[in-house]
């Protein structure tokens, strides 16, 4: 009975903490937006301490999301998704194609999608926070980490932090498909963020 209750709780720290990040917001300035103070706030994300339904709305006010955000809790249905049931999504201008595998519940740190990553599709040089890791389902693409490029076919994986310079392109006539891992947030349920380094290049 009671490790059913634990696992139907709700993780708010970690949601605060996650979401907070999203927003590139600091401590403080979290703080100055919600009317808590930085002590207590702190105290929170590290599940020190727990809010009160009205701290907890003056906190969600102040990272833009409603209070089901935290207190919804997850089940574990939530995380599964079914190969074929999955829609495929672009960004604007992009004739990049995904498909989000990972489950959006508050506290979840990783995202995951599979890339259909068109013919002869070239990506922006860019570098970020976070790790991610990359591997080939179908077809090939060229990696550009760092001073090194790396040519992956099927089955290749690579794994390394966002922090390096990176790029990559499809060099070859038929699509290719990836499975894309990582700690970088890349959509949320508010709007869309744009992975820079999916930009399309258009040939002169």
């Amino acid at each position: 009975m009671t490790q059913d209750k634990a696992i139907s709780e709700p993780v708010i720290g970690p949601a605060i903490r996650k979401r907070r990040k999203q927003l590139k917001l600091t401590l403080q300035a979290l703080c100055d937006k919600s009317g808590v103070s930085v002590g207590y706030l702190s105290q929170v994300e590290r599940d020190n301490a727990t809010p009160s339904l009205g701290t907890l709305a003056q906190i969600a006010a102040a990272l833009e999301v409603g209070l089901d955000y935290f207190i919804s809790a997850s089940k574990p249905s939530d995380g599964l998704t079914r190969a074929g049931a999955r829609p495929l999504f672009a960004l604007d201008n992009s004739s990049l194609r995904y498909e989000a595998l990972g489950a959006d519940f508050p506290g979840s740190e990783m995202s995951g999608y599979v890339l259909h990553i068109p013919a002869g599709y070239t990506s922006e040089t860019v570098s970020h926070e976070g790790e991610e890791m990359i591997f080939v389902l179908e077809g090939e693409i060229e990696q550009t980490l760092g001073a090194q490029t790396f040519r992956m076919g099927v089955g290749d994986c690579l794994h390394y932090s966002g922090e390096t310079s990176h790029a990559w392109r499809n060099p070859t006539d038929q699509t290719a498909r990836i499975l894309w891992t990582g700690t970088l947030t890349v959509l949320n349920r508010k709007g869309a963020i744009e992975l820079p380094e999916l930009s399309q290049k258009q040939d002169a």
